[in-house]
């Protein structure tokens, strides 16, 4: 009797510790490990690839502009933020406001919401960020003439915002025009590995794009 009792008991541990195990899976936020791989990153979560693609079909910046923008701002992290210094055992307040994928600061997020009419958008969720970078990059090809496929000077106006670009503030900058430089090192690296599995994740959501 004892026995069945263990077993039973037993049996019941296990299957309490899976639905845990379950229920956290389900709420822990995707974060790709192969972030310089953008078929793997669509293949770790497809319904990225399908916000992706909204994204572009919304605002007309390629896939593989938006995707090198957010690689350079967050590595995919959902809750990221800039470092914050520290006066003796002081936390100081942080660099900007800037959070999320996209590392929108307030004041842009703000214009993008009142804009876009997606007032319950949150820069720590992945639909919201890439159609904000889609928003952000196509408000500056209209303001700034610039392309939707350069990705170093989007990311340029991107990170000085517009009025700092136009300036020419990134011009006293080699620091930053090394970093945009990575950006479309990585825009054409992540062009080339779409073009080997776009059909693939086509598949994955549906087939609908």
């Amino acid at each position: 009797m004892n026995r069945g009792v263990n077993k039973t008991w037993g049996n019941a541990m296990k299957l309490s510790a899976l639905v845990v195990a379950l229920l956290l899976s389900g709420c822990a936020t995707y974060r790709p490990a192969q972030v310089n791989n953008i078929c793997a990153i669509f293949r770790g979560e497809p319904n990225w690839y399908e916000a992706a693609v909204e994204a572009n079909e919304k605002w007309g910046t390629p896939i593989w502009v938006m995707m090198s923008i957010i690689h350079q701002e967050s590595k995919f992290i959902d809750d990221a933020r800039p470092p914050r210094d520290w006066f003796l055992f002081i936390p100081l307040p942080r660099r900007s406001s800037a959070y999320g994928y996209a590392q929108a600061q307030d004041p842009a997020w703000g214009e993008y919401l009142r804009k876009s009419g997606r007032w319950n958008a949150d820069r720590d969720d992945f639909d919201d960020a890439i159609d904000f970078v889609g928003w952000y990059t196509h408000t500056t090809q209209r303001t700034l003439g610039i392309s939707k496929w350069d990705a170093y000077h989007q990311y340029l106006a991107y990170h000085e915002g517009r009025g700092g670009y136009q300036r020419g503030s990134w011009k006293k900058k080699p620091w930053l025009q090394s970093v945009a430089n990575k950006v479309k090192k990585q825009a054409a690296t992540y062009n080339s590995q779409l073009k080997s599995c776009s059909k693939e994740l086509d598949k994955k959501i549906g087939g609908w794009f």
